[in-house]
């Protein structure tokens, strides 16, 4: 291996060990955005306060998400002789001093916020963190390091054998670098599951220069956050990903596109850029190999269909975010109209365990078609909101129970959501689908990056395609009318039916869209009816209940919904009058009466008032569609 690779690597470990072997207890605090969130940075405030005010042998350090999202801030403990560590959550900054005596000043456990022993033995009030139900059958690799060390402190990566797998890409040349991927079977991370070394191969056998290697992080899907977990944990591991990338590609300068959402992420991959360079890892003849590569981070604009290749690679290139027509692809002219590979930060991150360890130790993990692991975030109507790394292949199912904790209060899973807004809704009776790629596809949807979203009997499918519809519409770019009148279009109809003039020809009219929408130029038109075509296949009764019955089953759908006075004799009328928003409950003591048209459905008189109001159908199910219709709807 490259000499002065192995002497910053051994420079790191020796750092490592000393911080290791300080004396101190150690108080990792986890620093992300979800723990930011919950007020980790309030928490952390509040222990190096106490800290220095009650002179503690303990010092705080920070740390990425073990992907306990749900029980943010999470605190790492280490004791001062250096044999064990426990995990514990909930540490909120009013729990501060109370547990800095318990693990600093007493030395003891508190087993009610403790999830469990991360290094050491178990005792019998804390078990061991891997036999956390959350923890059983994870594999971390690409989290590896996630938890423990700093992402602000390259030396901390230098020490888990980073940039090591770039080291040995470094002795190969660009075609073995790409074989050994392509053994691999690593595919795309965002969801397509193109093989990474095929894509890199283009790259590579392209004509003319410079080229470029673009990491798209521009992570837009509602309930996916597993590249900002590792943007936030281990930014150095996506660093050293595109060093390999760009010696298989030939590739002379990078760029990382983050969306613009994510400021952390952005910081976090700005410090890892500078520290590269400062250690001679980027910039000309990286550690006198004669090698050359730069990156940039670049913040993104917001825009959601910049995460397609083409409108990112238009927004770096400083033009508006809309995606180009194909062909030409970015292998051919991408950024500068230059040669360009675009991988997201996932795809990137494993390469380096693949050169590190070898292809055949990289896809052992999987017995799927899919090889390696996969980071998923879960969310939604779950009890446990985090994000998980593990082999492709388990259900749905028994990811829901083990990573997520199960449904909400025990409801049943209605449905749920894979691939973000233009994917569409899997029905919950199809829980025992696997998470590989092929059973999402064969449905017309696709797994994405690893968001999945679940939601229970209260959720309005008619509701949540509203959602999902208003959004593709807001986002899409204008550039073809057929993506941008035909979303406007579709949300028109939904809004309609939610205020109980849904007729018949709606599905028709949904159909048609449907068919019009996949001659979009781009992948945001052309999917953007995904949620409605499978929402009518999985949920079709619930649509007819709509539309036919004017009903709303969930009870969510406002023009369906009206507000009445049951009880004029309730003490409690009086405060439900006062409450009103809009003063929509009119008339006199003993002849209230609720002005619809005034009406915002808040719901504020029905809490404050439940024998005086009443929240109910506004169309009983006897009445019949002329009548609705007669009534003016």
């Amino acid at each position: 291996m490259n000499a002065r690779l192995e002497s910053l690597i051994a420079a790191a470990k020796q750092a490592w060990a000393a911080e290791r072997s300080s004396g101190k207890v150690r108080l990792t605090v986890v620093l992300d955005t979800s723990s930011v969130a919950r007020g980790a940075e309030e928490t952390i405030a509040a222990m190096r306060d106490a800290i220095e005010k009650q002179h503690l042998n303990a010092e705080v350090a920070i740390a990425g998400s073990w992907g306990f999202c749900w029980m943010e801030p999470c605190v790492a403990v280490r004791n001062a002789s250096g044999t064990e560590t426990v995990l514990y959550a909930n540490i909120t900054a009013e729990r501060v001093e109370e547990f800095l005596q318990a693990v600093v000043t007493e030395g003891r456990h508190v087993p009610e916020w403790a999830l469990g022993v991360a290094e050491g033995n178990p005792t019998a009030d804390v078990p061991l963190l891997a036999d956390h139900p959350f923890m059983k059958g994870q594999i971390r690799r690409l989290m590896a390091n996630i938890g423990t060390t700093d992402p602000e402190n390259i030396d901390h990566y230098l020490a888990h054998d980073g940039y090591v797998g770039f080291g040995k890409a470094l002795e190969m040349d660009a075609e073995t670098i790409v074989k050994e991927v392509v053994d691999s079977g690593l595919g795309g991370r965002a969801g397509g599951g193109f093989p990474a070394g095929r894509k890199w191969d283009f790259l590579r056998t392209a004509t003319t220069s410079p080229r470029y290697l673009v990491c798209n992080a521009d992570e837009g899907d509602p309930g996916a956050w597993v590249n900002r977990v590792l943007m936030e944990g281990d930014p150095h591991l996506i660093i050293e990903g595109m060093l390999i990338a760009a010696l298989a590609g030939h590739a002379d300068a990078g760029y990382v596109y983050i969306r613009y959402e994510y400021p952390l992420s952005f910081r976090r991959m700005q410090i890892a850029v500078q520290q590269a360079y400062a250690k001679g890892l980027l910039g000309n003849d990286i550690l006198g190999s004669g090698k050359s590569f730069d990156i940039v981070v670049f913040r993104g604009a917001g825009s959601y269909v910049c995460g397609e290749e083409t409108g990112l690679i238009n927004s770096i290139d400083g033009h508006r975010g809309m995606p180009r027509i194909k062909p030409p692809f970015p292998a051919q002219a991408g950024l500068w109209n230059k040669p360009t590979n675009v991988n997201n930060v996932e795809s990137y991150a494993n390469a380096p365990l693949i050169l590190r360890n070898g292809a055949e130790w990289w896809s052992s993990v999987s017995t799927a078609k899919e090889k390696g692991t996969k980071m998923f975030s879960f969310s939604g109507d779950v009890n446990w909101q985090g994000c998980v790394e593990i082999p492709f292949g388990p259900t749905v199912r028994s990811a829901l129970e083990q990573y997520a904790g199960g449904m909400t209060d025990g409801r049943p899973c209605k449905g749920f959501q894979p691939g973000g807004p233009l994917s569409g809704v899997v029905n919950g009776d199809e829980l025992d689908l696997t998470l590989t790629l092929d059973p999402y596809r064969e449905r017309g949807l696709f797994l994405g990056g690893g968001g999945i979203v679940f939601f229970d009997d209260t959720t309005c499918i008619v509701d949540f395609c509203n959602y999902f519809l208003a959004f593709c519409e807001m986002e899409s770019c204008g550039r073809c009318t057929t993506c941008h009148g035909g979303t406007q279009r579709a949300v028109e109809i939904i809004r309609r039916i939610q205020s109980g003039g849904g007729r018949q020809h709606d599905f028709e009219a949904f159909e048609q869209l449907v068919k019009t929408l996949v001659w979009s130029n781009c992948f945001h038109g052309q999917f953007a009816m995904t949620s409605i075509k499978t929402a009518l296949k999985a949920f079709r009764e619930e649509w007819i209940e709509h539309i036919d019955d004017k009903q709303c089953r969930a009870g969510v759908c406002e023009g369906l919904i009206e507000y009445r006075v049951t009880s004029q004799s309730d003490a409690a009328l009086a405060e439900a009058v006062a409450i009103c928003p809009t003063n929509a409950i009119q008339g006199e003591s003993g002849n209230y009466q609720v002005a619809d048209s005034l009406c915002i459905r808040c719901g504020a008189c029905v809490e404050v008032a439940p024998g005086a109001m009443e929240r109910r159908h506004r169309f009983p199910i006897e009445v019949s569609q002329g009548a609705a219709a007669a009534a003016g709807v």
